[in-house]
């Protein structure tokens, strides 16, 4: 199979307006969600709550909608999964009450397979040789999303909390418009799985491919422990920053744009010749070492200074994840990728529900002791156990040629 270029780029646009939709939003839900829980304490709460709930919804349904993907193509799930995006936040603008963001949040996990969809296109339209790179590229797209969302939402914000809710219905309403009259197909019917029964709509059986594919077994615990430690970033920063420096929507707006752009400059520009230099296990390695190093910055950090620092080290920690959907992706045949990527995601999911929670409950608890990164102090240390848990795994699989499922 050769790349096509012109696919590529399509789903890298794609993908771009969709994250900078998303990113819009970062710096004022926090603050929408403290406005109408009534405190911040309860806020923080309920972030952890409407985290999870968004999160439950994904691990029910992102699996569904692989398998649909790998069976109908995957430019239909993903215009689905665009109008949910749309409409969740058409909720957030007029929302009420936590009541309605509760709704908006059930309603993006249950069409929120942009990520999952995503990554088999990318898989579709890409040599098992240059996967790697091209998840790379799409996690620069996800970057420079970063640099242009949170900026602009940051921004926005300081005009009102539902202001950059009101930017991003438009930008993906204008996304869901440019999938539906340009972005192609990726699959053609000839690679399609044949056949859906209705054990398809069984959430928990697409994660049998993490347990039929050998490197996706021996690799599970250790997605699971690092994927609970990012949680804590995505569930917390906010609340720290504000907490703690007492930023402002449009401080965390520059903050987590300078971030995009490491993180676009990183996977863009240094997953591949880092592969290629250093191969993949320690690509994946350096990228687990950074991500520790940010927590411990970050748990410790009182200061804006020691804050960019640690977004300096973490964007290194961009490293792992595409180098390590290169070497999954390589173990999948034509006609499993949308499954087994529904099947990570769910996993992520299913990590995500407990996840938010804990790292919330820990950061409130903190706080009240005096001690607001303890939250950051536990993600270094279940970084430090996915680390000793991946490094095993890496040393006893091959880095190149495809792995046979079982059975």
């Amino acid at each position: 199979m050769s790349a096509r270029p012109a696919a590529l780029i399509f789903i890298l646009l794609t993908a771009l307006i969709d994250i900078i939709g998303i990113g819009l939003i970062i710096p004022v839900l926090p603050g929408l969600v403290k406005e109408l829980a009534g405190s911040e304490a309860a806020g923080a709460q309920s972030i952890g709550w409407l985290t999870a709930a968004y999160a439950v919804m994904q691990f029910v349904f992102a699996p569904i909608l692989g398998s649909l993907s790998d069976r109908f193509g995957r430019r239909p799930i993903l215009l689905l999964s665009l109008a949910g995006m749309a409409l969740d936040y058409v909720l957030l603008i007029l929302a009420p009450n936590l009541w309605w963001l509760l709704l908006g949040r059930v309603l993006a996990g249950v069409t929120g397979a942009s990520l999952t969809v995503a990554n088999a296109y990318i898989a579709d339209v890409s040599p098992p040789e240059s996967r790697a790179k091209n998840f790379g590229l799409l996690g620069a797209t996800f970057g420079v999303g970063f640099i242009l969302g949170p900026a602009l939402g940051g921004f926005l914000g300081e005009y009102g909390l539902r202001v950059p809710f009101m930017v991003a219905a438009g930008l993906t309403a204008l996304n869901l418009l440019y999938g539906l009259f340009v972005l192609p197909e990726s699959l053609p019917p000839s690679a399609r799985a044949q056949g859906f029964q209705k054990r398809n709509f069984n959430p928990l059986l697409p994660l049998g491919a993490l347990i039929e594919y050998p490197v996706l077994r021996s690799l599970t615990l250790a997605l699971v422990v690092l994927g609970l430690a990012a949680q804590v970033i995505f569930s917390t920063w906010v609340l720290y920053t504000e907490g703690v420096l007492r930023w402002s929507p449009g401080q965390n707006g520059v903050a987590l744009a300078f971030f995009g752009l490491l993180t676009a400059a990183v996977q863009g520009g240094l997953i591949g010749p880092f592969i290629a230099r250093f191969g993949e296990r320690r690509t994946i390695m350096t990228g687990v070492i950074a991500s520790i190093l940010e927590f411990l910055v970050l748990a410790f950090a009182r200061t804006g200074a020691a804050l960019y620092a640690s977004l300096v080290v973490g964007a290194l920690g961009g490293l792992a994840n595409p180098a390590l959907q290169g070497l999954i992706s390589r173990q999948v045949s034509e006609t499993e990728q949308g499954r087994v990527q529904g099947a990570i995601t769910s996993l992520n999911s299913l990590v995500g529900v407990v996840g938010p929670i804990v790292a919330t409950a820990v950061y409130a608890f903190g706080s009240s002791q005096g001690f607001p990164g303890a939250a950051f102090l536990m993600g270094a240390v279940l970084s430090v156990v996915g680390a000793v848990l991946i490094l095993g795994v890496l040393r006893g699989i091959p880095m190149t040629g495809p792995v046979q499922k079982e059975g």
